[in-house]
C-alpha cells in the first residue's frame, strides 16, 4: 500500500510540472512578447514544440488518430493557445490564471459521466476550498475586469477540459510522447494558415522576444503537455485538475515579484486555500473497519 502510495504521490509531482510551467506563461507572454499577434503567437509556440517531440517520436499517426490528432489538437493546442495568448494581453497574470484554475471543477464534472470516475468527497471538497481561494484572487476590488478577457479565458478553459478528457479517453494505447507531438503539430498547423491570411508575416522580434518564445515552447509547451499526459495517464482526471490550481499560485507569484502586482493579505489567504485544497484533494479515504474485514474474510 506504501508503495502504491509513492507511486501517487510521484505522478502527481510529475503533474505538477504543467500548471507551473503554464502559470509563467502568463508573465512572460504579457512582458517579452508581441502584443499584437495572437496567431502567430500561437503558431509560434505550438508547432517548434510539436515538431521537437516529433523528432524524438520517430512516429506518424495511423488510422483514426489523424483525425483525433486534429480534434485534440485543435481543443488542447490550437484554438485554446489563441484563446490563452489574447488572455494573457488582456488581464493581469494573477486573474487570468485563476480564471483557468476553474478547469478542476471541470474536470472532475466531466470525468463523471464521460469516463466513469466518480470525484470522492474530499476530491470535491478539495475543489471547494481551492476554488474560493481563487475568487479570492480573482475578485479584488477597484479592479476594472476586462469582460472580454475573462471571457475569452473562460472559452478556452472549457475547451481544454472538454479535450483532455477526450485524451484520457482515447490515448490509454497510444505512446504519450507520440500523442503529444500529434496534437501540439496538429495545433499548430490549424493555427498557421490563420496566421499568414489574417497577420501577414511573422512579427519582427528581438532577443528577448526569442528568447521567450524558445522558452514557452520548449518548457512551457513540450514539457508541460509531456507531464500534463503523463498524469492523465495515472491519475483520475479529478486529481488532475486540482494539481492544475498550482497555474494560479505560480501566476500570482510571479506577477507579484516580477511585475509589482499587488499581493496583500487577501492574495496571501486565497493562495493558502489553493495549496490546502490541492493537498486535501489528494488524500485517499480510509476504508471503514467493515470493509477491511472484508477483504480480510475474502483473502482467508
Amino acid at each position: 500500500m506504501e508503495a502504491k502510495s509513492g507511486s501517487r504521490w510521484r505522478w502527481i509531482l510529475i503533474t505538477a510540472i504543467a500548471p507551473i510551467a503554464w502559470g509563467s506563461t502568463y508573465y512572460v507572454t504579457r512582458h517579452f512578447l508581441p502584443d499584437d499577434d495572437p496567431l502567430w503567437g500561437s503558431a509560434l509556440r505550438a508547432l517548434p514544440a510539436g515538431l521537437i517531440l516529433l523528432l524524438i517520436a520517430r512516429r506518424l499517426p495511423r488510422g483514426s488518430w489523424w483525425w483525433r490528432s486534429l480534434v485534440l489538437g485543435t481543443l488542447n493546442v490550437g484554438g485554446f493557445f489563441v484563446l490563452i495568448y489574447i488572455v494573457s494581453q488582456r488581464l493581469p497574470s494573477g486573474i487570468a490564471s485563476t480564471v483557468m484554475a476553474t478547469s478542476a471543477a471541470a474536470l472532475m464534472l466531466l470525468a463523471w459521466p464521460l469516463l466513469r470516475e466518480r470525484p470522492t468527497g474530499l476530491g470535491i471538497l478539495g475543489a471547494a476550498i481551492g476554488l474560493i481561494g481563487v475568487a479570492l484572487l480573482l475578485f479584488e476590488g477597484g479592479l476594472t475586469v476586462d469582460g472580454w478577457g475573462v471571457l475569452a479565458s473562460l472559452t478556452a478553459m472549457t475547451m481544454s477540459s472538454f479535450g483532455f478528457i477526450l485524451t484520457k479517453r482515447w490515448g490509454a494505447e497510444v505512446p504519450i510522447i507520440d500523442q503529444t507531438s500529434w496534437q501540439l503539430v496538429a495545433g499548430g498547423l490549424v493555427v498557421l494558415p490563420f496566421a499568414l491570411l489574417l497577420e501577414g508575416t511573422p512579427p519582427p522580434m528581438d532577443a528577448p522576444a526569442i528568447a521567450a518564445f524558445g522558452y514557452v515552447a520548449v518548457v512551457a509547451t513540450a514539457l508541460a503537455f509531456l507531464a500534463w499526459f503523463t498524469g492523465l495517464r495515472h491519475l483520475p482526471a479529478g486529481t488532475v485538475g486540482l494539481v492544475g490550481l498550482l497555474n494560479p499560485v505560480t501566476g500570482v507569484l510571479l506577477g507579484t515579484l516580477l511585475a509589482n502586482e499587488a499581493f496583500g493579505l487577501r492574495e496571501a489567504i486565497g493562495t493558502a486555500l489553493v495549496l490546502v485544497g490541492v493537498v486535501l484533494g489528494q488524500r485517499r479515504p480510509r476504508p471503514s473497519p467493515a470493509a477491511s474485514g472484508e477483504l480480510t474474510e475474502g483473502v482467508r
